[in-house]
């Protein structure tokens, strides 16, 4: 078994409330090859594949569970350029002109990924700034810098003081920093849509299939199928989110839990300008809005232990949940329609890892650790384009494997 398999995920999320989207099942039942053999047909993995299959490479998509019934379900979908390190914190971490250019690269994505999803209608989307409350990391004088070094940066940031803050939005902290043109969405139809934009142009997908074996080579990469069939391919990318590549860690990488829920719908009750609300403390409290008017709201984070006291705390971590974003906005409902936990990856400076694997030859990887899976999903997309392309990519160090 090349990964190692998690329960990534228990409860019903808000995005499962619909029709979950149909693929056809199809496994691998004779020996085949492809440019491209995507391992994961997430939000990931549908992302590779809609980029590489637009470039001109055959590419078939693998995913032993079936097309987005990984992690990607459990997804709060903030779709945000602010990285869960602020730029002050990361720049000590890597130096001012590695955080900068982390920072410009994720407003990027955030900017491409609107642009394809417009450009393929694949889902509905709406732009939304972001709220980020003073809190245990930053206080208001740590807002203040963390603002200047954003606009030094290039990302235009407003700093709100308390009376600004009450007034303008109801919320009583000491201080706010407002960003601006962030993405909401369904991430569910996004991984659909992402996958099907694929397929029409020629791409694969076949469940339930497990990989269970692979021989990189120089020049090609030979996998075997729990069936016993073998695929070969020029390149592979694992999209596996959480469930790790032969179980190895990148250095700073941790494995945590978080829980979330959704309110019953209750649009009189929103705050003005729904924009994403968070939180700069540790834990950080999360929010967004859907477009029926729920609430959909998450945090109380720790680091993972096992699936089942993930699973027993969900009561607990649901009404912890609830009693912050009743405290944070007393003028609504927190009554939960959804309540959800699920396993996600973080890292010391909040970046992903993303590129060549160590020791494997025409193997790649996107590890979207941190809060901003979905935007780091398009970075990978955007990395390992250029790289099976030949052409490299300038911020491509900035997630290289540390050893």
């Amino acid at each position: 078994m090349l990964t190692k398999a998690r329960n990534l995920r228990t409860g019903r999320s808000v995005w499962q409330g619909e029709r979950p989207p149909r693929f056809p099942r199809q496994g691998i039942t004779e020996d085949t090859q492809s440019d491209v053999v995507i391992i994961g047909a997430g939000i990931s993995g549908a992302m590779q594949a809609d980029a590489l299959s637009e470039a001109g490479f055959s590419v078939l998509v693998v995913d032993r569970r079936g097309p987005v019934r990984g992690s990607t379900p459990a997804s709060t979908a903030l779709l945000q350029y602010e990285i869960d390190q602020p730029l002050t914190t990361l720049t000590h971490q890597i130096g001012e002109e590695a955080a900068i250019r982390a920072w410009r690269r994720s407003r990027l994505a955030v900017d491409g990924l609107g642009a394809r999803i417009e450009a393929l209608s694949i889902a509905p989307v709406t732009r939304r700034d972001s709220l980020y409350l003073a809190g245990d990391v930053l206080d208001a004088d740590g807002l203040a810098r963390e603002g200047e070094a954003r606009r030094h940066a290039g990302l235009e940031t407003a700093l709100l003081d308390a009376a600004t803050l009450k007034e303008r939005f109801g919320i009583d902290r000491e201080a706010a920093l407002l960003g601006y043109d962030n993405l909401e969405a369904d991430p569910v139809m996004l991984a659909a849509g992402f996958l099907r934009a694929a397929i029409s142009r020629g791409a694969r997908l076949a469940w339930p299939v497990e990989i269970v074996d692979l021989d990189a080579k120089s020049r090609s990469v030979s996998l075997r199928t729990k069936g016993g069939h073998h695929i070969r391919c020029r390149h592979l990318v694992f999209c596996t989110g959480y469930e790790l590549p032969f179980g190895k860690m990148p250095k700073g990488h941790g494995v945590l839990s978080t829980w979330a829920l959704a309110t019953a719908p209750q649009k009189r009750s929103l705050w003005p300008r729904c924009c994403f609300i968070w939180e700069a403390s540790d834990p950080y409290l999360y929010m967004r809005t859907t477009p029926d008017g729920r609430i959909i709201c998450g945090g109380e984070d720790e680091d993972f232990v096992d699936e089942d006291k993930r699973d027993a705390l969900m009561g607990g971590k649901t009404k912890a949940i609830q009693r912050k974003l009743g405290k944070l906005l007393p003028g609504i409902s927190t009554e939960a329609d959804y309540t959800w936990t699920g396993t996600f990856g973080a890292s010391t400076t909040g970046l992903p890892t993303i590129g060549q694997m160590p020791d494997l030859k025409n193997c790649w990887t996107v590890m979207g650790f941190g809060g901003n899976g979905i935007t780091y999903s398009r970075v990978g997309a955007e990395i390992i384009r250029s790289g099976l392309l030949g052409k490299g990519d300038p911020d491509a160090e900035l997630y290289a494997f540390r050893s």
